[in-house]
């Protein structure tokens, strides 16, 4: 038999706001750091997603609409903008002519090695503070 989920507490409801708090901020440092560099934060982690896909330099439109949780016709909007930034360049699948690849630039590279670094440094300041503890269901 299943047993009911228990209500929650005050102690709960803190750590969830304390969670949402320490997500928040980190996004905005994100959001500022990326409009520094002139790019938008979307443009930043569509360049994360990129370079961060498992086992190879590039991703498909559709890898990265998973990885961004956006819509395909959306991603395809933003690999057009980053495009015309000399950011990203598109290419036709050589083994499925349905598919496109998304590379890297040297400018994507370079501006995402510099963004990357201060997001690593932000989230070794933020050590500790996405401690989640386990939850009792």
């Amino acid at each position: 038999m299943k047993k009911p989920p228990r209500e929650l507490e005050k102690a709960d409801f803190e750590q969830l706001s304390a969670f949402r708090y320490q997500m928040r901020r980190f996004e905005r440092f994100s959001e500022q750091a990326a409009q520094s560099e002139g790019i938008t934060p979307l443009q930043y982690l569509l360049l994360l997603h990129i370079k961060g896909y498992p086992e190879r330099d590039w991703a498909t439109i559709g890898e990265l609409a998973e990885r961004l949780q956006a819509q395909h016709h959306g991603v395809v909007a933003l690999v057009s903008r980053c495009e015309a930034l000399g950011l990203v360049k598109r290419r036709v699948s050589e083994s499925d002519r349905r598919q496109v690849e998304v590379y890297l630039l040297k400018p994507g590279e370079k501006t995402l090695a510099k963004l990357a670094a201060l997001h690593r440094a932000e989230l070794k300041s933020l050590q500790g503070s996405f401690n989640v503890p386990q939850i009792d269901l």
